[in-house]
């Protein structure tokens, strides 16, 4: 009796990691542009070869990380894991989250939502954080234009503190709009459960133990435990049979039991899933 060949498909090409040059190319350029910055916004007067150096080294750096990139797409790395071995983790969620930001301002005019289609109901949460948030984004506001006189004098640190300001709107805007069009979801037997443009968790039905309704504003922080408020309160409790992973901001995983969460209208929300999870097969 001969036992038949196994084949196993080749694994992936080795990668060549950065050489010493260019790591410490890349340990230097990043401070120096922030001392560069930092000396800009105070006042310091910075040489202009200076500047013309540190535009130099940053074209430099730009262009090695370029280069870097094709060489792991020649690889056959696809695009986005090139992307993820050249960046750090943390800082490519936090891109990631901030682009999501403004996509989600883009889908709010447009009054698309994500993440619907083929959806067995929706659940949308963000009504009644709208006041507090519309709020602090005409603070923003009132703020950036008081800004603007009292920097009036000093043209270098006028144009950031606009472009920081500016941008600070439309981040508080755009963390309503990501509530807004990225509601709840309950499709293909999973209750999708998301907060702004950070958190997407799916939570199979079959995991959920009970779902109860109550409306709570104060929340401890406690191992195992998840708390989605929105304008402070959330009002259904789910408990699970197994852990799910909702990972935290930057990517450290969080495994929970208990997710507690809102919606605009949560006897919908509550009515939806014990049918849902009724109608599981035993």
């Amino acid at each position: 009796m001969t036992t038949p060949e196994i084949h196993t498909a080749p694994g992936p090409p080795a990668v060549r990691a950065r050489g010493p040059v260019q790591r410490r190319l890349r340990a230097f350029a990043v401070p120096a542009q922030l001392a560069l910055a930092v000396c800009l916004l105070s006042g310091v007067p910075v040489p202009g070869a200076a500047v013309l150096g540190a535009k130099l080294l940053l074209l430099v750096t730009l262009g090695a990380e370029a280069r870097m990139w094709l060489l792991l797409r020649r690889h056959g790395l696809s695009r986005r894991d090139a992307l993820t071995h050249l960046v750090p983790g943390p800082v490519l969620r936090f891109i990631t989250h901030e682009l999501r930001l403004m996509v989600s301002l883009l889908r709010w005019i447009g009054r698309r939502r994500h993440g619907v289609e083929g959806a067995e109901a929706v659940f949308p949460h963000g009504r009644d954080q709208a006041a507090l948030m519309y709020g602090f984004a005409f603070v923003c506001v009132v703020e950036t234009v008081a800004l603007s006189f009292l920097l009036a004098n000093w043209p270098v640190a006028h144009a950031v503190m606009l472009v920081v300001d500016v941008y600070t709107v439309l981040f508080v805007l755009g963390i309503h709009a990501a509530s807004v069009t990225r509601p709840h979801v309950l499709a293909d037997g999973a209750l999708r459960v998301r907060q702004g443009a950070h958190l997407d968790v799916r939570v199979p039905l079959d995991r959920i133990a009970s779902v109860r309704r109550e409306t709570l504003f104060t929340h401890e922080k406690k191992v195992g435990e998840l708390n989605l408020a929105i304008g402070s309160q959330t009002s259904l409790t789910l408990h699970l049979t197994e852990p799910v992973d909702a990972p935290r901001f930057l990517g450290a995983p969080h495994h929970v039991t208990v997710i507690r969460m809102h919606a605009d209208d949560p006897k919908s929300l509550y009515d939806a899933v014990a049918r849902a999870h009724a109608a599981l097969p035993a």
